[in-house]
């Protein structure tokens, strides 16, 4: 059984060293701290047959080298597969519609949001967005018209835009 008092205990007494120890073993402070974060979680998953350890710090110590190693064979794998077939190819910056389009929809409610992601960028029915979100019809028609005319208030010049461009065709 894990007891959580003493795996705070260690925790208290170790972060700090560990820490250190994850920033020489992985040359990064943000990924030392993603190491060591994993190290204590499965320290934790194990914490009933760790406390009966002789030296459960050197366990840790031992985890955080292997994630930093598993790590660097990935990024080399990586660097591998980049060296064969080069760089991607470099992306454009985004279109000012399409900034403007993401800032409004930032601003909507997430099931309004998500309905109109599902509907537009899926080309997802109203029947299929429904079973998907698990919530009646009606409610998914409700969320595109109100999602609609929120973003036709947010976005009025690109609304006249479509709307032009619509008629033309």
């Amino acid at each position: 059984m894990r007891d959580a008092t003493s795996f705070d205990e260690f925790y208290r007494s170790t972060s700090r060293r560990m820490l250190r120890y994850g920033y020489a073993v992985a040359g990064d402070h943000t990924e030392a701290q993603d190491l060591v974060q994993e190290a204590y979680a499965r320290a934790w998953r194990q914490w009933g047959r760790l406390t009966t350890h002789p030296a459960p710090e050197a366990w840790l110590r031992l985890v955080v080298a292997r994630l930093a190693t598993d790590r660097w064979r990935r990024l080399q794998g990586w660097r591998s597969m980049l060296s064969r077939t080069g760089p991607p190819e470099p992306v454009p910056p985004p279109s000012l519609d399409g900034v403007l389009l993401a800032g409004a929809l930032r601003q909507l409610p997430a099931a309004q949001r998500q309905a109109l992601a599902l509907h537009y960028l899926f080309d997802m029915s109203v029947q299929d967005i429904a079973r998907e979100t698990q919530v009646p019809t009606g409610t998914v028609k409700s969320w595109l018209a109100r999602g609609r005319a929120r973003l036709a208030t947010l976005l009025p010049d690109l609304a006249a835009e479509e709307l032009e461009a619509n008629d033309v065709a």
